[in-house]
């Protein structure tokens, strides 16, 4: 059976309106699009760091509970598991403060063995961090040379905007080693200073990567490679929290290419169809987690998921 593998950093997430604290979740974005697979049923793994302390252990216990592999996780114990403070407007929207505290031997895992049909997903700017970048290469290099399907989500955000130039290096190296970047029209504003799907693909065609999904919040979702050049709208919604809305989104479309057996040989040559459906099911996994505090979709939602898959 074919795997899913997150690489990211796994933090718990400290929601704050109107400046008091009223919720916390264990969050990253690899991490909460993980646990949504694991709902789903589906044999996820996580390539991640966390310390142990108590924070650790609450992240931890949430993995497994929601069928979230262990099997390549770092447990430190010089340092402390990272914090993010999300602060959020009145639309629902997050800005953030981290606190991280981590040792100087990062990332020790066992690596997987990879197999083609695997699906890999990464980003953040926890894969453009040097000490990290030393470990996550070799894997996708790794991955790539089985037949993994590689997914590259940049989530670059603003605080990251004024160090840019030092971080675009990597990022288009990044964007190299991707069958699919998965971006938002934040992203490539922030990393190009860009304001437009056909615009963002062209930066990432003269990466090497071929396809390209450029989500643009409740504007919808445009998709281009060489073959689609497509546009979807999306439902209006009464929107809680966008905190988890571009990782759900992954997911879905994750769910969707695991599903039905697509493989990274497989992704130039697919038909609108069968887009269609990768793109629909990230909007509907995107919407309902926008609808409330969680940052993974809803237990009941993947059972009924599940359910239908079946």
């Amino acid at each position: 059976m074919s795997r899913v593998y997150a690489i990211g950093e796994s933090l718990l997430d400290i929601f704050f309106r109107d400046g008091e604290v009223f919720a916390s979740r264990p969050g990253g974005s690899m991490l909460n699009t993980s646990v949504s697979l694991g709902r789903l049923g589906m044999p996820v793994y996580m390539l991640t760091e966390y310390a142990m302390d108590q924070v650790g252990h609450v992240i931890e216990n949430f993995l497994k509970d929601n069928g979230v592999g262990l099997d390549h996780i770092c447990r430190f114990e010089e340092g402390k598991t990272a914090l993010a403070l999300a602060f959020l407007d009145e639309g629902g929207e997050a800005s953030y403060d981290f606190y991280k505290h981590y040792p100087g031997q990062r990332l020790k895992i066992s690596l997987p063995d990879f197999k083609a049909g695997d699906i890999v997903l990464f980003g953040s700017f926890y894969a453009l961090l040097p000490e990290i970048r030393s470990h996550i290469i070799p894997i996708l290099k790794k991955a790539k040379a089985r037949g993994a399907l590689v997914i590259y989500d940049p989530n670059i955000r603003s605080p990251h905007r004024k160090e840019i130039d030092q971080l675009r290096v990597a990022i288009l190296e990044n964007i190299s080693m991707a069958d699919i970047v998965r971006g938002s029209d934040e992203d490539f504003n922030n990393i190009f200073n860009i304001n437009n799907p056909h615009d963002a693909f062209g930066e990432v065609q003269r990466s090497g990567c071929q396809c390209l999904i450029y989500t643009m919040n409740k504007s919808g979702v445009h998709l281009i490679s060489k073959k689609q050049n497509q546009f979807y709208k999306v439902p209006e919604i009464q929107t809680i929290s966008t905190v988890g809305a571009g990782d759900s989104f992954n997911a879905g479309v994750i769910y969707t290419l695991w599903t039905k057996k697509l493989e990274s040989k497989d992704i130039q040559v697919l038909p609108l169809q069968t887009w269609n459906e990768i793109i629909e099911t990230g909007i509907q996994f995107a919407s309902i987690v926008c609808k409330s505090l969680d940052n993974y979709i809803p237990v009941d939602f993947a059972s009924k998921m599940r359910g239908l898959a079946e």
